[in-house]
């Protein structure tokens, strides 16, 4: 499939300011650790560094990539105590904390705070750590070359790639994942280690962790301390394991001292973490797809989602803690494809990336062998995504993706595939159902009937007005014939009596389950519809993806060639990488100069009692009238967040930012806002990654919580 999900997508990106393949500013690249020593460390020196290359990547000794997690597969965290405590985002643990929270222990309003192990709180996070990487091209290609037919050529990648997972897990000890770079011309294999028991320490209130809310989102200046704390647990010998009571906390092989010695203007900075997707080699077609097609779609159905949530949540303590990681997670990325649309625009990025094929294609055209390898890769190009426009094929996908996991009982539908083999046995007991109280019991825990109904509504409502008939999933012609278009008539009567809108109607089912029942519920033949519309349009992305693969592999080939004198970092995709650059101020636009760190002043500049996004606990105004700081503050100042031209995106939120010692100085947890367009252009100028400052957040556990036993097991450098 394409490279187009974003905590699924994969948006993208190429070169500097000027999309030139020229050079390589030291702020740009995400670069693999193994190869810091061959392609970064001497420039890394340069700038301020002062660790050796082994002291950064080692598989023989301790190194500070055994600091860095990837935790629930979409944010990073760092080890900053010998008990295996974690720091990372707040909004990486708000679903564990959500999750912990009622409305009797709100900790997402009041914030979480244990005072021994015992009250730390398991959560369905797990932590994973790098164990070694390696290039294994040589052996994934071999054999491998321009002529190899498409088929062939999976083919034999696949057998090696399935043979190096086998004999590198070592029978299941570790987890190994072999990855493609540079759109196949390389490959390189991961292993990893799995823990599983990973357990809430400690988070402050939202008006803390979520300060600023949306409307700060992706904006500088940020007063936002946006971290929490997690802990590892292992088996009493160190191994992984399930969570038990019995486990102890990780003897990690490195973890990060803290320092709370700040960060000045030009000071070396470096990050590192697992960023989720980026795509650099994007054509100026995949960049008009974006602008005309996928930003829009997503943008329009993200926005009537959070209104029907917000409405329901003002109305409801319950239903606001019910929803709080659902509107959340919609709310980031409606906002990020707001922006990233917005500068793509006014940077006229297709118009760059369009100098960037005309030298490809000057450069195909000097040598006939060229020609005859590379002659028909734009030509591909521009014939797969004029395929993908006539189809429509982004906006339904879109459309399906954000309507199906809008409606929770679509999805859940989807979640009870097994239902039909079971309804299928003669003799058919209660506790064959057994099998989905899991499910059902986490899908109910936050859900809300009401809340659902009108997402239902409007989903379906959207889907059905904005995809061309032709598209529509065929249950629409009979909806259509019974209720004319009166989606909300609709979803009363669905919330009635269908068996997946309740856990009551469910339990009545299970008492006197039905085939007939089953297959005739309207809830079910609605998701079963949409979800036999999407494989089919799976199918019909996948012929145009195999058609342009190659040409996409080709022409990353090229431009390696072609500007030989560049250090090209390759395409962000889980893997770990390590970014570096400078803390450095910016000019946003004419006459606007924005520093690079913020104080507690911008915290009571802020402040607004009556609206939520704002709202300042007493206790932290109290310490910040008081300039009652302690050792975090300096000369009657606490920092609060600061920023660096480093090269991040979504997957380094809780990413550690760490000095020219190997000590850390922040926690990274978004980029600007003029700067959305970078994961698509790289602007150097505009480019900034927002953290939180490491003096804040332990301000925050000290003098803030009271949080006295976290601070003893942590090394913090005065």
């Amino acid at each position: 499939m394409r490279k187009i999900f974003l905590s699924f997508l994969v948006l993208i990106l190429l070169g500097n300011s000027t999309l030139s393949f020229g050079s390589t500013p030291p702020d740009e690249g995400m670069w693999l650790p193994m190869l810091v020593d061959r392609l970064n460390h001497a420039d890394m020196q340069k700038y301020g560094l002062r660790l050796t290359a082994e002291e950064l990547y080692s598989i023989n000794k301790s190194s500070l990539k055994d600091a860095i997690v990837q935790i629930g597969g979409f944010c990073t965290a760092e080890v900053i105590s010998k008990e295996g405590l974690l720091l990372t985002n707040h909004h990486c643990a708000y679903g564990a904390i959500q999750a912990a929270s009622s409305v009797q222990h709100d900790y997402l309003t009041n914030g979480f705070w244990a005072a021994n192990h015992d009250e730390e709180i398991p959560t369905d996070i797990s932590a994973t750590f790098l164990v070694r990487m390696e290039d294994v091209t040589s052996i994934v290609l071999e054999g491998v070359d321009y002529n190899t037919p498409a088929k062939e050529r999976g083919e034999q990648i696949r057998k090696a790639i399935n043979k190096l997972k086998k004999d590198n897990s070592e029978g299941g000890k570790y987890t190994v994942d072999v990855k493609d770079f540079f759109e196949g011309n390389e490959y390189y294999m991961f292993v990893y280690e799995v823990y599983d028991d990973v357990r809430l320490v400690g988070a402050p209130p939202s008006s803390v962790g979520k300060f600023g809310g949306d409307t700060d989102n992706w904006i500088w200046p940020r007063h936002t301390g946006d971290f929490s704390l997690l802990r590892v647990y292992t088996a009493k010998d160190g191994s992984p394991a399930k969570y038990s009571k019995d486990n102890v906390p990780l003897v990690p092989r490195h973890h990060l001292p803290i320092s709370i010695k700040g960060v000045q203007q030009d000071d070396f900075v470096m990050i590192w973490g697992y960023p989720g997707s980026t795509d650099r080699y994007l054509t100026s077609w995949g960049v008009e797809e974006v602008i005309n097609d996928i930003a829009p779609t997503v943008v329009s159905v993200r926005e009537k989602k959070l209104e029907i949530m917000r409405k329901d949540m003002d109305a409801s303590d319950a239903v606001r803690i019910q929803y709080a990681a659902k509107y959340a997670q919609v709310a980031n990325y409606w906002k990020y494809f707001i922006g990233q649309r917005r500068g793509l625009i006014n940077l006229n990025v297709v118009e760059k990336k369009r100098e960037i094929e005309s030298e490809f294609a000057k450069w195909v055209d000097q040598d006939s062998k060229r020609k005859e390898i590379y002659g028909n890769v734009l030509a591909e190009y521009e014939k797969a995504y004029k395929e993908y426009a006539e189809k429509q094929i982004q906006k339904r996908f879109w459309y399906f993706q954000e309507v199906f996991t809008g409606a929770e009982s679509l999805f859940l539908v989807w979640k009870l595939q097994t239902m039909p083999a079971i309804l299928k046995k003669k003799d058919i007991k209660e506790s064959d159902f057994d099998a989905f109280k899991g499910v059902l019991e986490e899908h109910f825990k936050d859900y809300n009937m009401e809340t659902d109904k009108k997402l239902f509504a409007a989903m379906l409502e959207m889907n059905y007005k904005n995809i061309p008939q032709e598209y529509h999933p065929t249950i629409f012609a009979e909806l259509n014939k019974k209720y004319k278009g009166n989606f909300e008539k609709l979803a009363e009567e669905a919330y009635k009596k269908s068996i997946v809108v309740s856990q009551e109607n469910f339990e009545k089912f299970t008492k006197k389950p039905s085939q007939k029942a089953w297959d005739n519920d309207i809830v079910v033949k609605i998701s079963r519809s949409m979800i036999e519309n999407y494989f089919a349009l799976q199918q019909e992305m996948s012929a145009i993806d195999a058609k342009l693969k190659p040409a996409k592999r080709l022409f990353v080939d090229a431009l390696r060639q072609i500007y030989k004198d560049k250090k090209f970092a390759p395409d962000a995709n889980m893997t770990m990488r390590m970014t570096y650059g400078q803390v450095l101020d910016y000019i946003p636009a004419d006459g606007v100069h924005y520093n690079f760190y913020t104080t507690q002043q911008g915290i009571l500049e802020k402040e607004d009692p009556n609206n939520d996004e704002f709202v300042v606990p007493a206790k932290l105004k109290e310490l910040i009238e008081k300039k009652d700081f302690g050792r975090y503050g300096k000369n009657g100042e606490l920092a609060i967040c600061f920023i660096a031209n480093t090269d991040i995106t979504g997957g380094n939120s809780g990413s550690p930012m760490i000095n020219a010692d190997g000590h850390l100085v922040g926690c990274a947890f978004d980029g600007n806002w003029e700067a959305m367009s970078g994961d698509i252009a790289f602007e150097p100028e505009l480019q900034r990654t927002i953290g939180v400052d490491a003096r804040y957040i332990l301000f925050i556990i000290d003098k803030y919580a009271g949080a006295q036993n976290l601070i003893n097991e942590m090394t913090i450098i005065e």
